[in-house]
């Protein structure tokens, strides 16, 4: 090849590049509109088809509950001990993120579990500190950013990375959920600089991905498992032009949760409920209070809009207040204007949120499927359930 012809070509690679990052970055210029994917078994297309077709733009997707071919942790063989990414881990995650452009569905890659920090539900029920305990166990973590950063560079598909998956670094310490303002920044200034000290631990993963990719937009989730109370001791953003903040939306968590669907006599809404330490009435004007707060923070502290997320909320599509509560948080987060994500679609070893299932009971082949290992398919329609967010997907997408 000749060296005009050379130069002719890297041009058009760097082109080429260029205008793939800025479509990235124009994505979030506009509300966009998803849910999460969180299956044990790797989504194919038809999955990222039917999810297209209720008007979605992109889905919050997380590869650790697949079957690793290397190991007990997906992508990292052993989260006790990182070495590398397993290769063919990486080739299925990326056939998967292939489907997911096809069918035009952008993807928001988050891990559950980082090296030493195993998700609870695949570590005996054990929440997993060791990643807090020390500068040190930061460094795995930030390795595996990096290795995962490279593996993936420029595959169309990917909008963000969402660094970790609901962290909580104040598990185990005096703070408690949903305290207040004051009492989060009181306990943050005894963590500052620490190894707990959320915003710096992100501040190297951040570090760690931007020497292999300079503009990927990143997604953090605050502290307390995301709660959208815990931005409350960040002092300020982090500095880099490409952030998005994330929280999700559960609350109160005593009446939209599982749990609840086994009391004798079950919470619902609206209504008066445990929250914090304490109990509250919740209702519509509760719901938009609580979610004002991330955004009161964003405002205080010049972040757009178009940086703010709600990565997941959701209730169990059993419980009869379900509609309800779904409506009153979207119209929230309509009205403001951030990007959202529902929790979740077609999930296939767990039905308690898939709102096209309806409130009924499912049938025994549903969980004889589970059983064996395949993916279930129930009968699904636009249930009551779905209502308030299909009707916000597909206005979207007209």
């Amino acid at each position: 090849m000749r060296p005009l012809s050379i130069r002719l070509c890297c041009m058009l690679l760097c082109l080429f590049a260029f205008s793939a990052q800025a479509a990235v970055n124009t994505f979030w210029s506009q509300p966009q509109r998803g849910g999460n994917s969180f299956n044990e078994l790797p989504p194919d297309r038809a999955y990222f088809d039917a999810l297209r077709a209720t008007g979605a733009t992109w889905v919050r997707l997380t590869p650790d509950k697949w079957r690793s071919a290397g190991g007990r942790d997906f992508l990292m063989g052993n989260a006790d001990r990182y070495q590398g990414l397993v290769p063919a881990d990486v080739a299925t995650l990326r056939r998967v993120l292939d489907d997911a452009d096809a069918a035009g569905i952008k993807v928001v890659l988050v891990p559950l579990s980082l090296p030493l920090l195993r998700w609870k539900q695949k570590n005996g029920g054990v929440v997993d500190q060791r990643l807090w305990q020390s500068f040190d166990n930061h460094r795995p973590a930030q390795a595996f950013w990096r290795d995962l950063a490279r593996a993936l560079h420029g595959h169309p598909a990917l909008v963000a990375y969402n660094l970790i998956n609901e962290p909580a670094p104040e598990y185990g310490t005096p703070l408690r959920e949903h305290a207040d303002p004051a009492a989060m920044r009181a306990w943050y200034a005894t963590v500052k600089d620490g190894p707990r000290d959320l915003p710096r631990f992100y501040t190297g993963l951040i570090a760690a991905v931007r020497e292999v990719d300079a503009d990927m937009p990143l997604m953090l989730d605050p502290g307390w498992y995301a709660a959208a109370d815990a931005l409350a001791y960040w002092p300020a953003p982090l500095k880099d032009p490409h952030l998005l903040y994330s929280v999700h939306m559960y609350e109160p968590y005593a009446a939209t949760s599982a749990p609840n669907q086994k009391r004798a006599t079950p919470y619902r809404y609206p209504a008066v409920v445990p929250f914090g330490p304490g109990k509250t009435q919740w209702d519509a004007k509760r719901v938009a209070s609580y979610l004002q707060q991330p955004l009161a923070w964003a405002d205080e502290h010049g972040v757009a809009r178009s940086q703010m997320v709600v990565g997941e909320f959701g209730c169990m599509r059993r419980w009869p207040d379900c509609p309800a509560y779904l409506e009153d948080v979207l119209r929230v987060l309509e009205a403001q204007k951030v990007h959202w994500a529902f929790y979740a679609f077609r999930e296939d070893a767990w039905d308690g949120m898939d709102y096209e299932l309806g409130d009924a009971a499912l049938p025994w082949t549903y969980w004889r499927d589970v059983e064996a290992g395949k993916v279930p398919t129930p009968m699904r329609a636009d249930s009551p359930q779905f209502a308030p967010i299909l009707k916000r997907l597909r206005a979207a997408d007209r």
